[in-house]
């Protein structure tokens, strides 16, 4: 039998937490009523205030919160993964998360991990053998200096395109984070390339404006160049099918062909040099900055594909055709950039030998992006260059690094 006492007891036992519970709802809105009076106290004018402290209070208080939101890209409701793109997206650009591509994000985490920067290789043996009247034969020297006159430029050029024109039209935010990254990688690499002509004394007007001057060099930056200059326009925008079609165009010429064919002759001469023991600062650095474009042609890759997947009406006959050109046309250009640059066999290998590889790699871009092969029966002359591309060598990349950097451990190559 319950007494008077208990039965008081147990009201009170279920009184309190429904008594805690209203407490609770009610506690936000007094924390912000709280939070807004005690704001409103700081936007109080006091005699100790200067005029200009004053006068910027004042404009405080003409400010529309509801018209500022409004100039953020996309509509401001809160995002679902359904609601993201990666081209014209009409959800919150600056709401990162939930993630849709999730491959993106984790690009963006192993570009992280690979960060170097080019102040921690050594440059002396380098530095000795240039200057040494016998260290390279002539036909070394000139692809020494083609190639630093090459990359010091292309690096920039890619850099632009991503900064002034790639950036603002991919409306995916994971995305945009890895091409933060990328860029930032670009300077990273016009950097090394910088870092090597100053350590060897070269005469950098003379380097840095090869793309200017040797026509084997400007033919490669004219012809990228021509895909940048509708959609770097500010005015550009996508949104219908030739504009969409238009940074499609773009993104095949400087994935697939800048980064994806346009380096690869000059990566592999430089690293064959590194091979034989020669240039071996220039040819460590090259070998970081290969580690970081492979990344890039990655992502660039799942991004054609996925503009591809979500847009399959721009993938028609006209523009698989226009982007088979494009690839054969630079594998074309790659290939007279061969032959300049070694007009006689050099460093175990020959134009002829390069060509194969060229063709090999142009296969490879072609099927990437779902076209076929158009040098069908190439095979890879030069095997050692997918060991040193790919990401999972057993050797620490980092190994030879003169400074171990911090975040280096956190990338395993194994």
């Amino acid at each position: 039998m319950l007494s008077w006492d208990e039965f008081d007891t147990e009201e009170e036992t279920v009184a309190k937490p429904a008594a805690a519970k209203a407490a609770a709802n009610a506690a936000p809105d007094k924390l912000d009523n709280a939070a807004e009076a005690a704001v409103h106290d700081a936007r109080a004018v006091s005699a100790d205030d200067s005029a200009a402290v004053a006068r910027a209070k004042a404009a405080l208080d003409q400010l529309d919160i509801a018209e500022g939101l409004a100039e953020l890209e996309g509509e401001g409701a809160r995002v679902t993964v359904d609601a993201k793109r990666m081209i014209n997206c009409r959800a919150d650009l600056n709401q990162l998360v939930p993630f849709k591509y999730d491959w993106a994000w984790q690009k963006y985490l192993d570009g992280c991990a690979n960060h170097w920067m080019p102040q921690e290789v050594n440059m002396n043996a380098d530095i000795a053998l240039w200057k040494s009247q016998d260290g390279l034969t002539e036909d070394e020297r000139r692809i020494v200096m083609r190639n630093l006159g090459f990359f010091s430029t292309a690096d920039s050029l890619v850099a632009n395109n991503l900064a002034l024109a790639v950036y603002r039209l991919i409306t995916n935010p994971e995305c945009r984070q890895y091409i933060l990254r990328q860029a930032f990688e670009e300077a990273i690499h016009t950097h090394a390339y910088q870092y090597c002509i100053e350590s060897l004394g070269m005469d950098e007007g003379e380097i840095f404006n090869m793309y200017h001057e040797v026509p084997s060099v400007a033919k490669k930056a004219a012809w990228g160049l021509k895909y940048t200059r509708a959609i770097s326009d500010p005015e550009f925008d996508t949104g219908t099918v030739e504009t969409d079609k238009e940074l499609l165009r773009n993104l095949i010429a400087y994935y697939c062909v800048l980064e994806g064919i346009f380096f690869y002759c000059g990566f592999t001469q430089i690293l064959s040099m590194g091979r034989r023991n020669k240039m071996t600062g220039v040819a460590e650095q090259f070998q970081y900055i290969l580690r970081d474009e492979s990344m890039h042609l990655n992502f660039g890759i799942d991004v054609i594909n996925q503009i591809k997947i979500e847009n399959p009406h721009l993938w028609d006959a006209e523009l698989k055709d226009e982007a088979t050109q494009m690839i054969l046309q630079g594998t074309q250009l790659e290939i007279e950039y061969a032959r300049d640059t070694m007009p006689r066999g050099v460093l175990g290998m020959n134009a002829a030998m390069m060509e194969d590889y060229l063709k090999f790699i142009a296969n490879r871009r072609l099927t990437q992006i779902g076209l076929k092969e158009e040098y069908p029966g190439t095979t890879n002359p030069f095997p050692w260059m997918s060991e040193i591309m790919d990401l999972k060598k057993e050797k620490n990349f980092f190994e030879t690094r003169v400074t171990e950097y911090q975040t280096g451990g956190a990338l395993a190559w194994d």
